[in-house]
């Protein structure tokens, strides 16, 4: 079981985040098609995931999923590379080191929730180290034209309601055909301050 110590430190020592906010996580790469106000349809290329699935609501889930993710890229994979971190309470863990990227993502499934953490670019699926969790699976995304809208604010489920029916109303609206449910999309970590963080819904959308 991975301890909370544990996960606040490798997110901290991965986004480069701090408590104001600042983060330096990689992105994947889009290009802006059309934009409304906090509203972008991106297309999206090809993208590669880790993800997880854990039973519950959004709330009781995304601890667990996230510890999961995290020690995928923290060293619990195929990789032979050990590697020494600056913090004391993580010293040498065995395997290699994957560079966390932004947004962390999060999709209902039944009554459980999907996280999903995209991998940098230089890897592919023959060169990405092979989970030794069980429950992490990779995942090759194909390329995708995705809506999106943007907000800052608390990541509650709340909030994931009322910005999904924000965003699915305009796409309504537009003439979009909408080809997933929303998924939620977290760019920072819990603990940055409120309205300094950046979130997003995404809903997988047909060209028009």
């Amino acid at each position: 079981m991975t301890s909370p110590v544990l996960v606040f430190t490798t997110v901290l020592l991965l986004t480069g985040c701090s408590v104001l906010g600042k983060r330096s996580a990689e992105e994947p790469p889009y290009t802006v098609r059309e934009q409304s106000g906090a509203i972008e349809i991106r297309s999206y290329p090809s993208l590669i995931v880790a993800e997880t699935v854990v039973e519950g609501d959004y709330r009781e889930t995304s601890g667990k999923a996230f510890s999961r993710l995290a020690g995928y890229i923290f060293g619990r994979n195929s990789g032979e590379q050990k590697i020494s971190m600056t913090a004391p309470v993580i010293q040498e863990p065995e395997g290699k080191k994957i560079p966390m990227t932004a947004p962390v993502l999060q999709e209902p499934e039944g009554d459980s929730w999907r996280m999903a953490f995209v991998m940098p670019e230089e890897y592919t699926m023959e060169t990405l180290p092979r989970p030794l969790d069980k429950a992490v699976t990779i995942r090759e995304l194909p390329p995708r034209l995705v809506a999106t809208i943007r907000y800052t604010g608390m990541h509650s489920q709340r909030n994931i309601d009322k910005w999904s029916e924000k965003l699915k109303a305009w796409l309504d609206n537009e003439g979009y055909e909408q080809l997933s449910p929303p998924k939620a999309a977290s760019y920072d970590p819990p603990w940055t301050i409120p309205m300094l963080r950046r979130n997003e819904i995404h809903i997988d959308v047909n060209d028009r």
